[in-house]
């Protein structure tokens, strides 16, 4: 890899900003000053020092974003807050993005990434990975309402949504696993049994659970045992 894409890929600024700091001697590859942002280097072997800190390369990055209502679920928008842009400067990566989607409203875990297999297979109906969800309803939900979201309703797609999982968390509060992800599908699916959603959160994606140390708007990175088990969903 080229020592200035090095540079911007662990965030130490954009490229003109690099070549600033290489032409200042200000890194080192392996105890040599390097200035020429066109050398070469292998990120996982090389040792890199900018301004005397050592840069570490990871090739894939993975966050538990506890997103907060209010921003979307994209790597940029032009009226809205992304969820990209609640993460720290050095962490924001330029290709970092959200695994799916999570309504503007709606509130909870977010998997951020730059894993594109990983994210592929994740999304993929086939796989059928459990998506859990806290709803809150306008009203009591109806045990004849459950058992229809559970043996899968009519949101006016070609095919009923898949067979989940509906229990009872508290007053007028539901927890909902599906398997799927369409377009407001949790609350295109209350509606189909003639209930409203006014509350939304995602609690568990892919065999995780939200951290529940995390804050409305907080992310850390996942550990090696996590990004296992959304490998093995």
């Amino acid at each position: 890899m080229r020592l200035d894409k090095f540079l911007c890929e662990v965030n130490t600024g954009t490229r003109s900003q690099v070549k600033e700091f290489l032409k200042k001697g200000q890194v080192t590859v392996n105890s040599a000053v390097v200035k020429n942002a066109d050398f070469k280097v292998n990120e996982n072997t090389d040792e890199i020092y900018f301004q005397g800190k050592r840069l570490c390369y990871q090739h894939f990055v993975y966050y538990m974003l506890n997103k907060p209502g209010g921003v979307v679920s994209a790597t940029r928008d032009n009226t809205s807050g992304t969820v990209v842009e609640l993460l720290r400067e050095e962490d924001r990566r330029k290709d970092i993005f959200p695994v799916g989607r999570l309504d503007k409203d709606t509130e909870g875990f977010l998997l951020l990434t730059n894993d594109g297999e990983l994210t592929h297979r994740l999304l993929t109906p086939k796989k059928h990975v459990d998506k859990t969800y806290l709803v809150t309803l306008e009203r009591e939900a109806t045990d004849e309402e459950l058992l229809r979201l559970e043996q899968g309703v009519d949101i006016g797609e070609e095919k009923p949504t898949l067979p989940g999982k509906a229990e009872r968390a508290g007053d007028r509060k539901i927890l909902l696993t599906i398997h799927e992800g369409k377009f407001h599908q949790v609350k295109r699916m209350f509606q189909a049994v003639g209930n409203r959603v006014i509350a939304l959160k995602r609690v568990s994606f892919g065999g995780l659970e939200l951290d529940d140390s995390l804050n409305p708007g907080e992310y850390r990175e996942l550990t090696e045992d996590e990004v296992r088990i959304l490998h093995d969903a």
